[in-house]
């Protein structure tokens, strides 16, 4: 076997693994619901507001050490903040509000712009969240892979940030 061969089987092994990761899921959802004591008022109020989101924001309970830096408004869309800690840098920024949701809008730089949003509605036990990530992990074959890993990785962030805003509430 000579050199040339080897190489041509490392490249077709490449070519062929760069191929298949193409064929994963571009778009990711993840979500976690929870039902608990409050009301819906209560939980957008926390969620639309600077101050309020980090009273239950899941990022602090793992990283204590996580900087956070407000900008905009207090609350209402525009309001955000940006944060630097162990998992990444960037920055979030409430997009929308309606009577039963706040969505935000997040910026990772290179590692990817995904949307997050909590969604209220009452519950016979007080009211249920849902709090939802989309993101496009486009043509990046190491994105698709990562793809892969997002709902348990951020499945677990959503439900400690549930468990918070029923202890915030």
């Amino acid at each position: 076997m000579t050199i040339w061969t080897i190489l041509a089987g490392i490249g077709g092994v490449a070519a062929l693994t760069t191929a298949g990761s193409l064929l994963l899921p571009r778009h990711v959802h993840v979500e976690r619901t929870a039902t608990f004591q409050g009301t819906p008022e209560a939980v957008l109020s926390l969620a639309a507001s600077n101050t309020g989101y980090q009273r239950f924001n899941p990022y602090l309970t793992v990283d204590p050490a996580l900087q956070i830096s407000h900008f905009g408004p207090d609350a209402g869309v525009g309001s955000g903040f940006a944060f630097d800690g162990k998992d990444g840098k960037g920055t979030q920024v409430v997009a929308a509000i309606t009577d039963n949701s706040v969505r935000y809008d997040i910026d990772m730089g290179p590692m990817g712009k995904p949307t997050q949003a909590i969604v209220v509605k009452p519950a016979a036990e007080g009211v249920q969240v849902t709090w939802s990530m989309d993101a496009d992990m486009g043509f990046n074959p190491v994105g698709r892979v990562m793809g892969l890993f997002m709902e348990g990785m951020i499945g677990k962030t959503f439900e400690q940030g549930l468990g918070n805003l029923a202890a915030a509430i």
